[in-house]
């Protein structure tokens, strides 16, 4: 079994990918632009474009764009402060491996956020350690969070898993040599992922490949 399990944590553990997506969309249309879940995908998920290179592309000045995008970015903090859903899964899982195996999160959220949209979840209580992006120098898709996690904790690729589920995710901890599996979301199960370890649509599935299992107890049937 793998010593140590790094989880992202936007659109894997927590819904804010989708959260964070329909806030952003909502802006765009208010400025006449229009971002579809294929565009962004491709782009923000993918290419690991900022929101305001995509907004100069459709054509956007660069000072309205900035305006806009503060603005966007006010309403998804206020959004945050919030009860944020936990995805299907997490919760059991994180809480079945706990003291069996270790537990880091690598993600491209500022800590500050992270915080925020953890405050009522109870997950952060489980990892062993947080990589944010102000941790870094050169966020995801580049390799350096995902390696800077195993230095800090003394572990070799070889020996940990990684689950993301954008191909931004994917690609920094690819290039960092470790296995990682996908865990689609809405938004991601648009992409394609060569060289992952297996692409899944749930969480629970993470713990086949530790080879381990979780036995949910299925509730008796109403009388």
């Amino acid at each position: 079994m793998k010593e140590l399990l790094l989880l992202d944590n936007d659109g894997l553990l927590l819904d804010t990918e989708r959260l964070f997506f329909d806030v952003t969309k909502e802006f765009f249309r208010e400025s006449g632009l229009e971002i579809t879940e294929a565009l962004w995908a491709r782009e923000y998920l993918g290419n690991a474009k900022r929101s305001l290179q995509i907004a100069i592309e459709l054509g956007m000045q660069e000072d309205d764009a900035g305006d806009m995008l503060r603005r966007r970015n006010s309403r998804y903090m206020r959004c945050l402060q919030g009860e944020v859903p936990v995805r299907p899964g997490v919760s059991e899982t994180l809480s079945f491996l706990s003291g069996k195996v270790r537990l880091a999160m690598v993600t491209g959220s500022p800590r500050d956020q992270v915080l925020m949209m953890h405050r009522h979840t109870g997950l952060l209580d489980h990892f062993e350690l947080i990589i944010a992006d102000d941790d870094v120098e050169r966020p995801k898709p580049h390799p350096e969070p995902y390696s800077k996690a195993l230095e800090t904790l003394g572990v070799d690729p070889c020996h940990a898993l990684a689950v993301e589920d954008s191909l931004r995710g994917f690609n920094s901890a690819h290039a960092a040599g470790i296995d990682c599996v996908i865990v689609q979301n809405s938004l991601t199960r648009l992409q394609r992922f060569s060289g992952a370890l297996a692409v899944e649509d749930e969480f629970l599935a993470v713990l086949r490949h530790l080879g381990l299992s979780l036995s949910v107890p299925v509730p008796p049937c109403a009388s």
